[in-house]
């Protein structure tokens, strides 16, 4: 059974997450850096090692549901990603993603001892696509 692929794009990263073959449970899966990293070339990777149907997008939106100025951002990296893939790519709003994303990683942190912090964008990513596959259900 097909995968869904979820993507948090950033400015400076993207958050690459993957759900499990039933589409029910989103795990993070990595972080790529935009400055040292072809994020193209990394997403085709992942697209045929494990040959999702889908792609979702996080799509940035105001607190009032408007548009926010990183939404052309968005925008304009999928128009990037589009012409390499033949899978449909579908935007699911990302509105608190980040801080959902940064609450998961401080309560995994508890009691540990204080490392230095990782980026938050692959746990992002599984936070929409977790948001994402609860609505198919």
């Amino acid at each position: 059974m097909p995968r869904s692929l979820a993507l948090d794009v950033g400015n400076r990263r993207i958050g690459v997450a993957v759900s499990d073959e039933s589409k029910m449970i989103a795990r993070p899966l990595e972080v790529i850096d935009r400055k040292t990293q072809n994020p193209i070339k990394h997403i085709l990777a992942h697209i045929a090692n494990l040959k999702p149907d889908e792609i979702i997008v996080g799509f940035p939106y105001h607190f009032d549901g408007q548009r926010s100025p990183q939404s052309e951002l968005v925008e304009a990296f999928v128009e990037q990603l589009r012409p390499h893939i033949s899978i449909p790519i579908l935007y699911e709003d990302e509105r608190f993603s980040t801080g959902e994303a940064q609450e998961v990683m401080k309560s995994t942190r508890k009691g540990k001892a204080a490392a230095k912090p990782q980026p938050d964008d692959a746990i992002a990513a599984a936070v929409i696509l977790q948001r994402y596959l609860d609505s198919l259900q």
